[in-house]
């Protein structure tokens, strides 16, 4: 899928302005949980932040930033702020869909499974059903 975005923080800590951030690769992320991790603790441990400091509470205090967004995590940016839940369920839809695509290619000869809605809606609701 190739989902890659810089998660960064502004804040201040004893008069000193601090910007850490880190590059993610959110397709490892929810393929490793489902669902993105706690960004917070992520980006203090790559900047070499303690986590029982007062400085990692200022830093928990600021809204994470958001750029440089590569993929589908693009399209739920706004003004530096990911809709991370919308995200995740469009992330989840679409690794599902290469599954069946990968499915109706074998099995039915549909390259493209966008092309036959019927089969894509069909194939989606027996993938629930199993899994249920």
């Amino acid at each position: 899928m190739n989902n890659k975005i810089t998660a960064s923080i502004l804040f201040s800590f004893k008069g000193q302005t601090h910007t850490p951030s880190i590059e993610l690769d959110l397709d490892r992320q929810m393929l490793a949980g489902g669902r993105l991790p706690d960004l917070y603790p992520l980006i203090a441990r790559a900047n070499g932040y303690d986590m029982y400091s007062y400085e990692y509470e200022m830093m928990q205090a600021e809204e994470i930033q958001f750029s440089q967004a590569e993929g589908l995590v693009a399209d739920f940016i706004t003004d530096g702020r990911l809709d991370i839940e919308a995200f995740e369920n469009a992330w989840n839809r679409q690794h599902i869909l290469n599954k069946l695509q990968t499915i109706a290619s074998r099995h039915l000869g549909i390259d493209d499974l966008e092309k036959h809605p019927d089969m894509q809606t069909a194939l989606l609701e027996a993938y629930k059903m199993g899994a249920r």
